[in-house]
């Protein structure tokens, strides 16, 4: 595993700047990988991890970073639950940690760091803090089922009503009729007309 710095180097690259977001994300993943034992995510166990992020903000881009794990490998599963949190799954063992912030972390680092503005207290306060006052931790289980690992296969079908192409088992049937999701009435977009 890289040290913190260099991971840090590397998240503020693909993610365009630094922020208190990117160092929990960074350590976070670093926690959850070391708790595992990967010790080489983008290269020799690239194949045995799974991510599952719970907040679409900085620290996603930061666990992406430090896990190789990306949507377009389906490996990178996004869950928008509003939660600093990411669950790794080890795909060999079957083992997974969730790996959470705490909220008492932000009330540590303006304590630690008064002088400071708020942003500035937090990215020095979370690279130096333990991870027991940073993070909660749990050992869970998590069920990937085929369809959501990497190279499944399976027939695609059409939508019955927009006549667009389905993967992965993802559509919605009722009777005879085969519907995207969308189509389904769970769209996040209105066509305009």
């Amino acid at each position: 595993m890289q040290s913190l710095d260099v991971l840090l180097k590397e998240a503020e690259l693909a993610h365009g700047h630094l922020c208190a977001g990117q160092v929990l994300g960074v350590r976070m993943a670093m926690l959850g990988l070391a708790k595992l034992g990967i010790d080489d995510p983008r290269g020799k166990d690239r194949k045995r991890l799974f991510t599952f992020v719970e907040i679409d903000r900085c620290a996603t881009d930061a666990i992406a970073v430090v896990t190789g794990c990306r949507l377009g490998k389906r490996a990178l599963k996004f869950r928008d639950w509003g939660k600093m949190a990411a669950t790794f799954v080890d795909a060999q063992s079957q083992r997974a940690i969730r790996v959470a912030a705490k909220e008492t972390s932000k009330a540590m680092a303006a304590e630690a760091y008064p002088q400071l503005e708020k942003n500035a207290q937090q990215m020095k306060a979370y690279r130096e803090m333990r991870d027991e006052d940073l993070f909660d931790m749990q050992w869970v289980r998590v069920a990937l089922p085929a369809e959501e690992l990497p190279g499944y296969k399976t027939e695609r079908v059409v939508c019955s009503q927009c006549g667009e192409g389905i993967n992965f088992k993802r559509e919605v049937r009722r009777g005879e009729d085969v519907l995207c999701r969308s189509c389904a009435g769970d769209s996040y977009y209105i066509v305009l007309i």
